[in-house]
């Protein structure tokens, strides 16, 4: 399956989780900055609020696309304990990464929510949504940040996955929606057509105009 945009991707994952849709309790929370695109459009069919929950990759250094672990915004670090092995990583070399991240994560908490704390997860319905995952790690690392602020129920909602990934995933939420799962897995852009890079700034209007259509919705 080939997506033509993530806006397409997001309206086909809509489809899925119709039974979510006006639900009370429902919250959104997208990775940035792709996973934003999808998120909108799951907001806006579902009728639920979007927020942003903030990770970031531990990467090598000679290697930014290659992840041996991943920081979440509460705090929580999930590590590749296979990628630490070996890189012969040790303690002073994750604590650089985590370092690097915190500061990462820090500025798009001031970006996108203008220091405002995560909007409350316990006991709510929460749809966790990328734009793909290839490793894994940032995925993974978000899931144990959200499964422990209690949330009532986890769903994680992607776009394309490798199949190596998703009884890992599923282990771990209530219900994991993944729209395809090609073998070989090379790349998530490799599965849209249009995969440009979402910019800070289109963030920004992707959660204003959600809040506006949320709004608009609950005035009817």
């Amino acid at each position: 399956m080939i997506f033509h945009d993530r806006e397409e991707a997001g309206r086909l994952l809509a489809e899925k989780l119709r039974a979510y849709r006006d639900e009370p309790s429902g919250l959104i929370l997208a990775l940035p900055r792709g996973g934003v695109a999808v998120g909108y459009e799951l907001s806006r069919v579902l009728h639920l609020p979007l927020d942003v929950f903030i990770a970031r990759k531990l990467s090598m250094p000679d290697n930014p696309e290659y992840a041996v672990g991943a920081l979440s915004e509460t705090g929580a670090v999930y590590l590749n304990a296979d990628a630490v092995e070996a890189f012969h990583l040790s303690h002073d070399d994750l604590n650089a990464f985590i370092g690097i991240a915190r500061e990462e994560i820090s500025r798009r908490q001031q970006r996108y929510r203008h220091g405002a704390p995560l909007a409350a997860v316990t006991d709510r319905t929460v749809i966790l949504v990328d734009d793909g995952i290839a490793t894994g790690a940032t995925f993974l690392a978000t899931i144990e940040a959200v499964t422990e602020l209690s949330p009532r129920r986890l769903v994680a909602a992607i776009p394309v996955a490798p199949q190596d990934n998703t009884a890992l995933l599923r282990s771990r939420v209530d219900e994991l929606i993944v729209l395809a799962t090609p073998e070989p897995f090379l790349a998530v852009g490799h599965h849209y057509q249009r995969f440009t890079q979402v910019t800070d700034e289109e963030v920004l209007e992707y959660l204003k105009v959600a809040q506006q259509a949320r709004a608009a919705h609950l005035s009817h």
